[in-house]
């Protein structure tokens, strides 16, 4: 009798160890998650977000030729979602893999800080940024004989609209490299059509207002003009790098959390061995 009353005495006291453990565990994961990202995070994301994102998915994430950006995510780790769709893109449809692994430019400290951007609109957190001028003044650019369009105010819409994934000068970014020298009777008008309509089974969505586009007939015309303006040879094909390899780290274990953690489990180690101590002595 004494004996079962005995082991139900260890029983309660390591499950109550263990249960402690569980909260403990709980609590620190939950103090990690309500801290959040900091505000240099936050500043880091929204600058990134204007200078890649925003072309497509508009300043406040209200959709342009992307998709419009949920500011609520149904899902238990929505920051597991943000980050796969950045990382990977999504297959079939005109968002590209931004994740140097899978051929982007962005390290994984960027999606971080991207991710961390755009939950905090779920918080009514940092407001949005004008996306960021990335136009550089060419030369004079001649018009292109028989070429509806100026190709100087091309350039301007190509810098805003096109640069993003294709690149400055059209060496290729998370979009394709582009010719310097287009095979067809009309070039004009295959590279008016890929524009205007997009590539299907492709990145490349439709830019003109006709297809759900932000670009007007005459904003088509003037990229037209600057694509076919640039000259042959002064494109160079731009590598990505590799991404430098980050440890694996696990936010409640580090600090403070970490050594509670520590201290619970060598208590409950203890615990365990006096047990099995009384039990077979």
């Amino acid at each position: 009798m004494n004996s079962v009353r005995g082991m139900r005495r260890e029983g309660y006291l390591l499950g109550t160890a263990l249960l402690a453990v569980l909260i403990l565990m709980s609590m620190l994961w939950g103090s990690a998650a309500a801290q959040g990202p900091d505000e240099q995070q936050l500043t880091e994301g929204q600058q990134l977000y204007a200078e890649n994102c925003a072309v497509c998915h508009g300043p406040n994430g209200e959709g342009r030729v992307g998709a419009t950006l949920a500011q609520n995510w149904p899902s238990i780790r929505p920051d597991l979602t943000v980050r796969t769709i950045i990382e990977r893109g999504v297959a079939g449809s005109v968002m590209p893999a931004w994740h140097q692994d899978n051929g982007g430019p962005l390290t994984s400290e960027q999606i971080d800080a991207l991710v961390a951007y755009i939950l905090s609109w779920q918080t009514g957190g940092a407001g949005s940024l004008a996306p960021v001028p990335t136009f550089t003044p060419h030369p004079p650019i001649a018009p292109i004989p028989e070429v509806e369009g100026d190709p100087n105010r091309g350039a301007v819409l190509f810098a805003d609209n096109c640069a993003v994934c294709h690149g400055p000068n059209g060496e290729g970014r998370v979009g394709a490299t582009l010719p310097t020298n287009w095979p067809s009777i009309r070039p004009d008008l295959n590279v008016k059509a890929i524009i205007s309509e997009g590539v299907q089974g492709s990145l490349m969505p439709a830019w003109h207002q006709d297809n759900g586009g932000p670009l007007t007939e005459e904003d088509v015309n003037d990229l037209v003009a600057f694509v076919l303006s640039r000259p042959a040879g002064t494109v160079q094909q731009v590598q990505p790098t590799a991404a430098p390899l980050s440890p694996v780290t696990i936010p409640w274990l580090q600090g403070w959390g970490g050594v509670v953690v520590f201290f619970v489990l060598i208590t409950v180690l203890i615990a365990a061995a006096l047990i099995w101590q009384r039990r077979f002595s």
